[in-house]
């Protein structure tokens, strides 16, 4: 037998006989703190915007009153045709440099972190939610849970060609630790909590 073969066979057999139970991690997530009030504060600390609405009407409201609609929104909710293209899903991801505002909706929201979950299905192409100047993404109010480990719980094996958790506008401070909005994608986000 080979010297290295010797080592591998002496740790394999002197190899302790620990069985450590895993943690409990349904605890997690079962403090008391206000869900949407701490996703709300959370969201607000890096950056972003939450604003309460109760319906579709609201949002095109607060859209028409906040952003210039000469400029290109595009979204992939109908509810919002009135205000936004639905017809750029299917173009060359290029000819959405010029967006303004996209809309998008959200799976769900996380409160620990305010991350919002997107997924290719719901985000009409991977690019959209991250080439616009701005980002205003929907979630309803009780599809905000509380942890990551909840989230992760949430998507268990559910089956998707990209997802990603969108949490704040883009921002880095590499660069003598002057913060950045829009670094590398969105400027603003806009959370809409759908009643």
């Amino acid at each position: 037998m080979s010297s290295k073969g010797e080592i591998l066979n002496r740790i394999k057999q002197n190899q302790p006989d620990l069985i450590t139970e895993l943690p409990d991690l349904n605890v997690l997530g079962s403090e008391d703190f206000d869900v949407l009030e701490t996703y709300k504060t959370v969201l607000k600390g890096i950056g972003g915007d939450p604003v309460e609405v109760s319906n579709y009407q609201e949002i095109i409201d607060y859209i028409k009153a906040n952003y210039n609609l000469e400029k290109r929104i595009i979204t992939t909710l109908p509810e919002l045709s009135e205000i936004a293209s639905l017809d750029w899903n299917n173009v060359d991801p290029h000819s959405l440099q010029d967006v303004e505002l996209t809309v998008i909706k959200a799976h769900f929201g996380v409160a620990e972190n305010s991350g919002l979950w997107v997924t290719d299905a719901i985000l009409g192409q991977r690019v959209s939610p991250f080439i616009a100047q701005y980002l205003a993404i929907i979630v309803p109010k009780n599809d905000i849970v509380r942890t990551m480990q909840q989230a992760y719980d949430r998507i268990g094996n559910e089956e998707y060609g990209f997802g990603t958790f969108i949490a704040g506008p883009s921002k880095t401070a590499d660069i003598e630790q002057s913060l950045v909005l829009g670094a590398h994608g969105a400027r603003g986000l806009i959370v809409f909590l759908l009643e």
